[in-house]
């Protein structure tokens, strides 16, 4: 088979796979979208996709990666584009999605980009750059003005390597040529992420030229959002498989769950597409939904990630089907960070975890426990670090929340529990290293990485907190991780 999905190979799909029902061709680009990678596609796109089947076809999407050309050099030659297959237990539903019809990459033409984001009929830029994307402090949520890239795009303007510097300089450039501001839409993790990348811009601004940052403040707007769907890392046997349904090659599809939600606040600057007649929530205030999500789903997805791998599972539903993870799991999300969050009125939330760990025994998805644990030292403070201030605010206990910092910080000693190294990704990853040099027991390992800035100036100040968290870590040096999420069961 060498026939590669394209616009010209849509009529030779198999009968019964979803396509565009609309003219790809005449798709005007109101949305740019930068870090165009696996869940954007699997997400926000596939709703898109929804709006335009429906006919309004003013929101096709210009996929920007700031790093990699993989994804353009896969999709281009398929006309952007992919395909998603819809997996659990029961088998799985397959839909071709056209809704991405540009990719750019940002180092080889940032022209190109900024063209893209002060086209007249871009109205939104939406983002999935993951958390160190936003060159921001993770314990304070302030911008990093020493970070690399933002040092270089406040001398460089015209040729930005950051998120951040694309997005000052198109404002900035659509301000000067009159044009109608758009809506900043960030789609990542992140506590208040529209907050967060209000943040962050406007100091951003301020440091290049306060008229500016004042500009931004009264014209540009920034809803935060809630976003949820598992999407696994797409690998050989899912485009083998893929490729076998359709009857033609694509090279980049998704595999997903059936499962995905989308809550976001109704402030968009010049216009939105009807995401709500997809299925998007729109809300005056999303931080309860994205408290119970960081604190139920990404919390517990963390924790399942650093001690399944040091436990030997490749996967998280390996993991947890492992004895005590469940266990594990369910006492995190109902004895430690229910309590923290503030009621959603007619929402169960203690369903809502139930259907989390279903989800997470989907045997359909391979989601890797390494591809979770990427980025620890971004992810920790927002996912668990937050969740722990909380209980210890409220007298609540956390010794499961503690055990999933833990294993981060087992896991990030680059020796899995067999003696063999982890491959450690992480922004931090030599700062991290470098501080664990000569360092193996756990008061040690422990000190050190609380002096790293991730756990803020208020924990590693907090005598009950530490001497939690260190107990975590000593156990787990001295019974393994398996041992230890067994007695939980």
């Amino acid at each position: 088979m060498t026939e590669r999905l394209s616009d010209a190979t849509l009529a030779a799909l198999e009968p019964g796979i979803a396509r565009p029902a609309y003219d790809r061709g005449s798709l005007r680009h109101g949305i740019v979208h930068l870090g165009v990678g696996a869940f954007h596609r699997a997400h926000q796109a596939v709703y898109t996709e929804a709006v335009l089947n429906s006919g309004d076809t003013g929101w096709g999407i210009v996929g920007v990666s700031l790093r990699s050309p993989d994804t353009r050099d896969a999709l281009t030659p398929q006309d952007g584009l992919y395909t998603v297959a819809v997996r659990d237990a029961t088998g799985e539903s397959l839909q071709v999605v056209g809704a991405i019809t540009s990719l750019l990459v940002a180092p080889e033409s940032p022209a190109a980009v900024l063209d893209a984001l002060t086209a007249p009929d871009t109205r939104i830029v939406s983002l999935t750059v993951t958390e160190k994307g936003y060159c921001h402090k993770p314990a304070t949520g302030e911008l990093d003005e020493a970070n690399a890239d933002i040092v270089h795009d406040l001398a460089a303007p015209a040729t930005p390597k950051s998120a951040i510097g694309y997005l000052v300089e198109a404002i900035a450039r659509r301000r000067a040529a009159g044009l109608a501001p758009f809506t900043v839409l960030s789609c990542d993790n992140l506590p208040s992420n529209g907050e967060t990348v209000r943040r962050v811009v406007t100091r951003f601004a301020e440091m290049r030229d306060p008229d500016l940052a004042a500009y931004i403040g009264g014209a540009v707007t920034f809803p935060s959002t809630m976003v949820d769907r598992i999407v696994p890392a797409t690998t050989d046997a899912d485009r083998q498989t893929v490729a076998d349904a359709l009857g033609l090659v694509d090279a980049w599809p998704i595999a997903t769950e059936p499962f995905s939600q989308w809550v976001v606040e109704d402030r968009f600057a010049s216009g939105r597409p009807a995401w709500e007649d997809a299925g998007v929530t729109f809300v005056d205030d999303v931080e309860p939904f994205e408290l119970m999500k960081l604190r139920l789903l990404n919390g517990s997805h963390s924790t399942l990630a650093y001690l399944g791998y040091l436990a030997g599972h490749e996967t998280v539903h390996a993991t947890m089907m492992a004895p005590g993870f469940d266990a594990l799991v369910r006492g995190l999300m109902e004895e430690e960070a229910i309590p923290t969050l503030p009621p959603i009125a007619g929402f169960d939330m203690r369903a809502y975890g139930g259907e989390l760990r279903d989800r997470f025994r989907n045997p359909a998805l391979k989601h890797r426990t390494w591809q979770i644990a990427m980025d620890g030292s971004q992810k920790i403070p927002q996912r668990l670090l937050n969740t722990i201030r909380a209980c210890r605010a409220s007298g609540l206990g956390h010794e499961r929340l503690s055990l999933g910092v833990a294993a981060w910080m087992r896991y990030v000693t680059g020796t899995d529990e067999e003696g063999r190294p982890i491959d450690v990704r992480d922004p931090m990853a030599e700062r991290i290293k470098a501080g664990l040099a000569g360092k193996s027991s756990a008061d040690e390992v422990a000190k050190a990485l609380f002096g790293l800035g991730i756990f803020g100036d208020d924990l590693p100040a907090d005598s009950g907190f530490v001497d939690s968290l260190t107990a975590q870590l000593k156990r787990l040096m001295g019974e393994g991780a398996a041992r230890v999420a067994a007695g939980f069961g």
